[in-house]
């Protein structure tokens, strides 16, 4: 046998090896990719997967479709795209609710967001607005308090996420007042009972809140950057009243942990190309959301630092494990 066909015959062990991912990385992806939302539709999540889809599809050439999948807190939908076949056709929003406060607050998480998950890269983060009925005797952010004080555990905050019920829990705490909470299915459910007069605040996102505030039927009182937010720069941070408060939602892009390499790689490249591009970025700043492209590793190590703040946070906030 000569050296050149040994060294052939050598060499098919790790080709064989190989073909999936080469496969995988040659066709890849074949068919539609279908985004799992583990949100309602309308929700913060959700609005910003709704734009990011369609850029996202021609530049992988497949439609991309978002895939609303809500329920416990995002846990029903985030298992179902852990559970997917890994070739890269199932992509799953992991945000600060389903990403890492799940974590702790589901004490038997159906998934691992570390561990079942591989990821392709950060999208966006954005901040959450505080806002108030139009009605409501609380003009600014002292004023809710000091009614939160004349009347311990009668005002009510709505919350369609665990984003939002840190935010939420974590400023009554700080500011020493009790203040009931009250859950929702998501956060457009729990919009809407605030408009009502029926609930007495919320933390939302600007996409759904400021419609309303600029039809009036809602107040803003402050917003969860510590240095406020470029959309509404009248409307104090809430640090401006509690010293070191800051909170913002965030989301990342994955997909199921055992996909290949190849995969990943190109989605991150699409992904990121779409992220960088002037037209996106116009078109979600307008409704406050800021792309930030990374590459996957930086991904994973964000949300791995965030896992142990937030767990921390909605220790301190009081948060109850469920589950």
């Amino acid at each position: 046998m000569n050296t050149t066909r040994r060294a052939a015959l050598g060499a098919a062990p790790a080709l064989l090896a190989a073909a999936p991912s080469l496969r995988a990385q040659g066709s890849w992806p074949d068919r539609p990719i279908r985004l799992v939302v583990a949100f309602p539709a309308g929700s913060v999540t959700d609005t910003l997967m709704r734009h990011l889809a369609e850029p996202l599809g021609r530049e992988l050439g497949q439609p991309v479709i978002v895939d609303n999948r809500p329920g416990g807190n995002g846990a029903i939908g985030t298992e179902s795209a852990a559970r997917a076949a890994p070739d890269g056709h199932t992509w799953c929003v992991l945000s600060t609710t389903n990403g890492a406060v799940n974590t702790y607050t589901i004490r038997r998480l159906p998934y691992d967001p570390l561990k079942d998950f591989a990821p392709i890269g950060f999208i966006a983060d954005t901040a959450y607005i505080l806002v108030v009925p139009a009605a409501h005797p609380a003009r600014d952010l002292r004023g809710l308090f000091d009614l939160a004080r004349q009347r311990p555990g009668q005002l009510t905050y709505s919350h369609g996420n665990s984003s939002a019920h840190i935010a939420s829990a974590t400023m009554a705490r700080m500011a020493g007042v009790q203040m009931e909470a009250v859950p929702y299915r998501g956060g457009p459910e729990a919009l809407t009972d605030v408009i009502a007069g029926r609930i007495d605040s919320t933390f939302t996102d600007y996409p759904a809140g400021m419609p309303q505030i600029r039809e009036g039927k809602l107040r803003p009182l402050a917003v969860t950057t510590a240095q406020g937010f470029p959309l509404t720069p009248d409307v104090p941070p809430v640090a401006a009243v509690l010293p070191g408060f800051d909170q913002s939602a965030w989301f990342g892009m994955a997909v199921p942990a055992a996909t290949p390499a190849p995969v990943i790689a190109r989605a991150n490249a699409a992904m990121n190309k779409v992220l960088a591009s002037p037209e996106l970025a116009e078109r979600v700043g307008r409704l406050g959301y800021t792309p930030r492209p990374t590459e996957p590793e930086w991904f994973r190590e964000y949300l791995r630092g965030q896992i142990e703040t937030l767990g921390r946070q909605a220790r301190e906030a009081g948060l109850e494990q469920s589950g």
